[in-house]
C-alpha cells in the first residue's frame, strides 16, 4: 500500500524566496474564542469578557479582517453576543463553536455538573473526554440545537483544546461538521499534554484517535484538524525538556516576543520567505479570557505587519471554513508538508526544517556548526485513544504518538537527543561532523537537505519524502554513521533494535520501522546511546 518515491530534480532553492512565496500559498485565520466566565480571577467579570471580545472585533476590523468567533455554550446564550455575532457575520466573518464544557451546558443536556466552578479548566470536567460517549452526544445534540435556534442555521467549525474522536465523528456524520482547530503540541501546560503530532497545517485524524492523523480515507474523519497558536518554530518544542511542563513560545498575543516588532516579524518572514511545502500555516488571535489590557499590545504590533504582507500578496488572511473548504478540495487525505526557519532571533545561530506527513513527522535541527534530527514521531491510525470509549478521571490529559527521536523527552538541558552525523576515524572513533548553511530546496512531495561539511568537499544530503527518510554523503570515501543520543534517565520505547528493524512500544501498541539501506546498532546498554545507524552503500533509507 505505501509507495517509495524517487528523489527528483532539485527545482527551487533557498536563494528564490519569490518563487517559495508563489508556489506555497501562506495563510493566518484570526481565530478568537469567546468565553462568558473567568472563573480563576475574580476581577475578570461578564463585562470585562464582553468588551474584550468587543475590542477584538474593533482591532480585526480596523485592518479589514475577517476572523473566527467560537463561542462556548455560556457565551452562546448569552443575548449580547447574540448581538455582537450577529454584526459579525454581516462583516464577513465566521461564528462557530468552542467544545469546553461548562455548567449551562451540561445541565441544559439534562446532566449533574461535577466541576469546580461554572467554568472548569480540568480536563475530566471542562472537555469531552470526562464524559461518556452517550453525554457526549447529548452535549452536541444541545449545542447545536441553541446555536441553530440563535443564528438560524448549524456551526461549520468547532475548537477546542482537545476533542475525542468519537465526538468529532458525531458532529461530522449528524451535523456535517466541516472544520476543527485544536491546541498545538505541549508538553503539561495547563494539564494537557498533546506530544508526537502533525507539528503545524492541518490533517485528518483517525476515527479511532482524533490527535492521530490517518493513513487511509477509510480510516479517517473526513474533517481537517488545524493546529493553533502559531509554535516558534525553533524554540517551542525545547520549552521544557525531560518531562517539565512547557512554557509558552507562540504567537499568542498575550506572549512577551509576541509583542515585539523584531520577534513579530521574524515569526512572519519564517511562514512567507522561508522554505515550505505544500503550504504554510498559522493561526492569530487569542481568547477573551486573558483581557485586553493583557494583550492590546500583541494585537498593536502584529495587525499592521499582517495587514503590510496581506497587501504585498505574501499572506493570505481568510476564516478557518475557507481554509478548510480549500483544504478538502485540494486533499484527500493529509498531504506532506513541511516549514522552516532559516535565521535565529537569539545568537545560538539555530535554523530548523519540520516535514510533515501522513505517516510521520521529523525535524531537523542546526545549531551554529552542528545538524541533527531531532524528532521523528510515527503515526498509525489503528492506535485508538485512550478517550475514544474511555472517560478521563484525571485533572490531566495525554494524547501522544510513536516516537524514534524526542529530542525533548529524552533530553536534559545541558544533554540534548538528537540523531547526528559521525564520521569514523583510521583507529574506529567517532568524531561529530560540523557543517556550514544548509540549502534547502522543494522536490514533488518531499524536501531536500543539503548540508556542507566544514573541512571536507562534501554535503550531508538528507531527502524527507512521504514515506521514507533518506540520508547520503556525496563523499562516497567518507566512513559516516548516524546515532541517536539521549539523557540517561530517558524512558525509551525500544523492545528490539537489531538488522534492518527497530521495535518499539507505546503502552500496550507495538510498533516497529525497518531500513531499506542501513543496518542499526543496539546502543541502550551505553546509557549514553540509543541507537547507531551503519549506511550501506553510502546511504540510510528508512521506510516510515
Amino acid at each position: 500500500m505505501r509507495k517509495y518515491l524517487l528523489t527528483i530534480v532539485v527545482v527551487l532553492t533557498l536563494n528564490a524566496g519569490t518563487m517559495w512565496g508563489k508556489d506555497v500559498p501562506r495563510i493566518v485565520n484570526f481565530i478568537n474564542f469567546v468565553r462568558d466566565i473567568e472563573p480563576r480571577d475574580e476581577e475578570i467579570t461578564q463585562d470585562v469578557l464582553y468588551e474584550t471580545t468587543k475590542a477584538e472585533a474593533d482591532a480585526i476590523h480596523k485592518y479589514g479582517f475577517r476572523g473566527t468567533w467560537l463561542l462556548q455554550y455560556d457565551a452562546l446564550i448569552d443575548s449580547r453576543y447574540l448581538t455582537m455575532m450577529k454584526e459579525e457575520i454581516a462583516h464577513g466573518c465566521e461564528v462557530g463553536g468552542w467544545w469546553e464544557i461548562t455548567q449551562p451546558h451540561v445541565e441544559a443536556a439534562g446532566y449533574k455538573w461535577r466541576g469546580r466552578f461554572p467554568w472548569d479548566w480540568h480536563a475530566d470536567k471542562g472537555f469531552s473526554v470526562g464524559y461518556t460517549q452517550e453525554e457526549r452526544e447529548r452535549l452536541v445534540d444541545v449545542y447545536m440545537q441553541k446555536f441553530k435556534e440563535t443564528f438560524g442555521r448549524l456551526p461549520n467549525s468547532i475548537g477546542s483544546w482537545f476533542l475525542d474522536a468519537h465526538t468529532l465523528a458525531y458532529m461530522r456524520d449528524k451535523y456535517g461538521i466541516e472544520a476543527c482547530c485544536i491546541c498545538r503540541d505541549q508538553i503539561g501546560t495547563d494539564g494537557y499534554t498533546l506530544w508526537g503530532g502533525y507539528w503545524h497545517g492541518a490533517y485528518y485524524p483517525s476515527r479511532l484517535n482524533a490527535y492521530m492523523p490517518a493513513q487511509t480515507r477509510e480510516g479517517q474523519i473526513d474533517v481537517p484538524i488545524f493546529r493553533m497558536l502559531g509554535s516558534d518554530p525553533l524554540y517551542q518544542y525545547t520549552s521544557g525538556v525531560g518531562g517539565a511542563v512547557q512554557s509558552v513560545c507562540t504567537m499568542e498575543p498575550t506572549y512577551e516576543n509576541a509583542q515585539k516588532p523584531e520577534w513579530v516579524r521574524w515569526y512572519l518572514r519564517c511562514h512567507t520567505e522561508d522554505p515550505a511545502l505544500g503550504y504554510t500555516y498559522f493561526q492569530a488571535g487569542q481568547e477573551n479570557s486573558f483581557t485586553w489590557d493583557a494583550f492590546k499590545a500583541g494585537y498593536d504590533v502584529q495587525l499592521p505587519q499582517i495587514a503590510q504582507l496581506q497587501r504585498e500578496g505574501k499572506l493570505r488572511v481568510e476564516t478557518l471554513i475557507e481554509t478548510a473548504r480549500k483544504f478538502k478540495k485540494k486533499y484527500p487525505v493529509t498531504p506532506p508538508t513541511a516549514c522552516s526557519a532559516m535565521e535565529d532571533y537569539t545568537p545560538n545561530r539555530g535554523r530548523t526544517v519540520w516535514f510533515n506527513s501522513r505517516y510521520y513527522r521529523a525535524n531537523v535541527m542546526w545549531e551554529g556548526d552542528r545538524m541533527g534530527i531531532r524528532d521523528i514521531h510515527v503515526f498509525d491510525q489503528r492506535l485508538e485513544s485512550d478517550y475514544l470509549r474511555g472517560v478521563c478521571t484525571s485533572n490531566k490529559c495525554f494524547y501522544l504518538t510513536l516516537p524514534l527521536v524526542d529530542g525533548c523527552l529524552w533530553s536534559t538541558a545541558d544533554d540534548m537527543a538528537s540523531l547526528r552525523f559521525y564520521a569514523q576515524t583510521a583507529d574506529g572513533r567517532l568524531t561529530e561532523l560540523l557543517g556550514g548553511e544548509p540549502k534547502i530546496t522543494q522536490m514533488k512531495g518531499g524536501m531536500r537537505i543539503a548540508w556542507p561539511l566544514k573541512g571536507r568537499n562534501a554535503d550531508i544530503i538528507i531527502t524527507l519524502k512521504e514515506n521514507q527518510l533518506r540520508a547520503t554523503c556525496s563523499d562516497k570515501k567518507l566512513k559516516w554513521c548516524m546515532q541517536l543520543n539521549v539523557q540517561p534517565q530517558a524512558e525509551l520505547p525500544f523492545t528490539s533494535i537489531e538488522g534492518r528493524k527497530i521495535t518499539a512500544r507505546q503502552k500496550d501498541f507495538g510498533y516497529s520501522r525497518t531500513l531499506k539501506r542501513g543496518i542499526f546498532e543496539d546502543m541502550r546498554h551505553t546509557r549514553k546511546w540509543a541507537y547507531r545507524i551503519h549506511p550501506e552503500k553510502n546511504a540510510i533509507e528508512m521506510n516510515l
